[in-house]
């Protein structure tokens, strides 16, 4: 429970600074916070400043590695689609959240539609259009033979 009380006082600081809504996250490798963060949409007119993404954003400067591989991140709310993708590229093996989606849609933040369109079950509110471009394909092949390339 420490953790999650340190991920409510980042939630409480968005609330409190007007610099978002009421979710904050801490990340946790070996006992200790290595990440802290809260929503800051509003503060940075930045609409990927969730608590999850400032979080591991810290965390990630502070270690110097973009892999959290072995930390846990306790968050106030399930995390959205963004920032569920966040934490799977960041590596980070376990996510322990209080709210649900639906405590959060109850308020303001419902993100079923993201949801739904992950799943196939609707189409994206924006045009979403694919281009041939052989440059691009032929810099991806560059990459993959690359021979000190990092894949993570």
């Amino acid at each position: 429970m420490k953790f999650m009380k340190e991920a409510l006082k980042e939630a409480k600081i968005a609330v409190e600074n007007n610099e978002g809504g009421p979710f904050g996250a801490v990340i946790v490798i070996n006992g200790k916070i290595i990440g802290r963060g809260h929503n800051q949409v509003l503060k940075l007119n930045d609409p990927t400043a969730h608590g999850e993404i400032q979080a591991i954003r810290d965390a990630c400067k502070n270690i110097g590695s973009f892999s959290l591989k072995g930390a846990t991140i306790y968050t106030t709310c399930e995390p959205c689609p963004m920032c569920f993708g966040a934490i799977h590229w960041a590596r980070i093996d376990k996510v322990i959240f209080a709210a649900t989606k639906e405590d959060a849609a109850r308020i303001g933040f419902d993100d079923s539609l993201l949801w739904k369109i992950m799943k196939g079950e609707k189409k994206p509110v924006f045009e979403y259009i694919k281009i041939k471009d052989k440059e691009v394909l032929e810099l991806f092949e560059k990459y993959y033979n690359k021979p000190n390339k990092i894949l993570y």
